[in-house]
C-alpha cells in the first residue's frame, strides 16, 4: 500500500502529515511562528480534533519543534522524540554545532538564531514541553496505523532520527537536506556519527527523500552519493 503523505510546506522547514489507518501521523511542527499554518492545514486534512494519533519529531531544534507544546496543551496530541534530545527541548537550551558550510567555524546553530529573534521582537522563542514518547532504534509504528521504522541517525543531533515506510519513503529531519548544493546536513554536532549515519542510510532500501529542508528527492543521489 502506498503512503498517503502531504507535505507541508512552512517556508523555510517542512512538516510532513501521513495517513495512519483510520487517523494521521505528523512528523516535525515547524517554528513557533508557523503555528497558525500549521494548525489550518491540520484542521483543514481532518488530522484535527481527535484525530492526530501522534506527533514524531525528528529532533528537538526549535524549527522542528515549534508547535508541539500548542498540539499537546490545545489538542492532546502525543510527542514522540528520541531520548538523545529530550534534554534539549525538555530545556531549550541550544546547541554549539559545527558548520559544513564555506564559512566554516563553530556556530551556536538555530538556538542562537532564536535568541537573536527573541530579543528583536521578531520571533517567539518555542515552549519547553516534555515528551509523551520516547522513541528507540529499529521501533515500528505499526501500532499507530503505519508500517514504518524508526531509525536513529546522531550526528545532527544527539537524538536525530529517521523514519521509513514500508514502500520507500524516507523522512529524514535534517540529518539529509535538499540544499546548500548537498544532501549531507551543514550544522553537525558530531561528525563522526554522522558519518556513521550517512553510511547507514545509504544501505537502506528507500525510493524518495523527504527531508526537513528543501523538496523531495530521489534517494538514489545518496546511494550514489561519496560524501
Amino acid at each position: 500500500m502506498t503512503t498517503e503523505i502531504s507535505r507541508l510546506d512552512l517556508g523555510m522547514v517542512n512538516a510532513y502529515l501521513l495517513r495512519a489507518g483510520e487517523g494521521f501521523i505528523l512528523i516535525d511542527t515547524g517554528m513557533p511562528m508557523h503555528w497558525r499554518k500549521l494548525e489550518a492545514e491540520l484542521l483543514r486534512s481532518g488530522a484535527l480534533p481527535g484525530k492526530l494519533h501522534l506527533a514524531i519529531l525528528t529532533h528537538g531544534d526549535i524549527d522542528h519543534i515549534g508547535g508541539c507544546a500548542k498540539l499537546q496543551k490545545q489538542y492532546r496530541v502525543r510527542i514522540a522524540i528520541h531520548p538523545g534530545d529530550r534534554e534539549q527541548v525538555e530545556s531549550g537550551r541550544p546547541l554549539v554545532r559545527e558548520s559544513g558550510l564555506p564559512m566554516g567555524g563553530v556556530l551556536r546553530v538555530l538556538g542562537g538564531f532564536a535568541s537573536r529573534f527573541q530579543k528583536q521582537s521578531a520571533f517567539p522563542a518555542a515552549e519547553t514541553f516534555t515528551p509523551d514518547i520516547l522513541l528507540s532504534d529499529g521501533q515500528t509504528l505499526a501500532a499507530y496505523g503505519l508500517d514504518s521504522t524508526i531509525l536513529h541517525t546522531p550526528g545532527h543531533t544527539q537524538g536525530s532520527i529517521i523514519l521509513l515506510t514500508g514502500d520507500g519513503a524516507l523522512f529524514a529531519g535534517d540529518t539529509l537536506s535538499n540544499m546548500f548544493g548537498s544532501h549531507a546536513t551543514p550544522y553537525i554536532q558530531d561528525r563522526r556519527e554522522l558519518n556513521e549515519s550517512i553510511e547507514k542510510i545509504k544501505r537502506l532500501e528507500a525510493v524518495t527523500v523527504y527531508p526537513g529542508h528543501g523538496k523531495p528527492f530521489p534517494f538514489a543521489e545518496i546511494r550514489n552519493s561519496k560524501k
